[in-house]
């Protein structure tokens, strides 16, 4: 069984390289993702990707979620691309006319709701693999499985009754959007001016 955010987040604090090389191999594609798919070249990613395990780093004893990491590195992902993607317009880019800029703020859009959308599936993900037990399989074999699958073979796969297998699916669902909900909570409390 692989260790909980919370516990590799924990060990880190306490110094422990394979804790932080763990959570760093679990996160290195969603952070390397962000700056990618935003149109930013491989070095920019990189960039990217260094400066937010950085600021995970420096963040390690603030994180009051610790089972929200996700949410909490895809932010920060997209903060530091949006810092380097402008860096970067700005020091090579002449506008030519007011269409061009038109076009490509356009596909900027387009990035961003693609961002969004990366960040909504690591969301997701996280919260059905946080279900656990029959909960999480009955949602993997009704929502991600490439088979299309009766109530009967599900029920027969996970040893159940046909007629339970709506009420369980009811109960795992409501389960889920209460995790999706706390997931939409603040990561990092802000301190309050005095």
């Amino acid at each position: 069984m692989e260790p909980s955010d919370a516990e590799l987040l924990q060990a880190c604090a306490r110094g422990d390289d394979e804790a932080w090389n763990a959570l760093v191999r679990r996160y290195q594609r969603l952070v390397y993702s962000i700056p990618l798919r935003s149109g930013l070249d491989e070095d920019a990613a990189a960039e990217v990707f260094q400066h937010v395990f950085v600021s995970l780093l420096e963040h390690l004893d603030t994180l009051e979620q610790p089972h929200r990491l996700s949410a909490w590195l895809v932010t920060t992902a997209k903060r530091e691309t949006w810092r380097v993607g402008r860096r970067a317009a700005a020091s090579r880019a002449v506008w030519a006319s007011e269409e061009q800029a038109a076009v490509l703020a356009d596909a900027h859009m387009l990035a961003e709701d693609e961002l969004v959308r990366v960040e909504e599936q690591a969301i997701l993900r996280q919260a059905v693999d946080s279900l656990g037990g029959r909960c999480r399989e009955l949602v993997m074999l009704l929502f991600y499985s490439d088979d299309h699958l009766s109530y009967g073979e599900i029920a027969a796969r996970l040893g159940m009754a046909e007629g339970s297998v709506g009420p369980i699916r009811g109960r795992c669902l409501e389960r889920l959007r209460q995790l999706l909900t706390a997931a939409r909570e603040p990561l990092v409390k802000v301190p309050a001016k005095a």
